[in-house]
């Protein structure tokens, strides 16, 4: 597992870094466009569609990333985030792991459209998460993981 410090985003994370990805960084938002960034092009590299790879994946894992900084750890820079990217010959499997209480995933999911939701800021990334990826799956390892699957079919 690549643990990163405060600062940029090593070399090797703009580089060459292959599946399967296991990194830990601290709670800072700064990190999210590089990692999001090598997953997009780790699923180009492996013949997903260009939709999933251009797309999907980026939507959903900024706001996972995302939602794994601003609640779940409440921009305390001193807790982690891990992402973990795998793929197999049929699915590409992202989990995003913080040291957040953890929530329910049905009932923190909005639907943007549905009524009181049209002026509201928050609520929206796990109605995209769920849109536009396979399977959401939130679950507690000593921690709040929130797992995204996306098939390569």
């Amino acid at each position: 597992m690549t643990d990163l410090r405060n600062g940029a985003l090593p070399d090797p994370l703009h580089g060459e870094t292959r599946f399967p990805i296991d990194v830990r960084f601290p709670s800072d938002l700064r990190y999210i466009e590089g990692l999001v960034d090598v997953v997009s092009r780790n699923c180009a590299a492996l013949s997903f569609p260009e939709r999933i790879c251009n797309l999907h994946i980026p939507i959903a894992l900024t706001e996972a990333l995302s939602n794994a900084i601003l609640y779940g750890n409440r921009e305390d820079s001193s807790k982690r985030v891990r992402l973990s990217a795998r793929v197999d010959e049929r699915s590409l499997v992202l989990e995003v792991a913080d040291e957040g209480t953890g929530f329910d995933l049905d009932e923190c999911t909005i639907d943007p459209a549905g009524p009181g939701s049209i002026e509201r800021e928050d609520g929206r990334g796990l109605y995209l998460m769920r849109s536009l990826m396979d399977r959401v799956e939130r679950f507690s390892d000593g921690g709040n993981v929130v797992r995204l699957t996306v098939l390569r079919s």
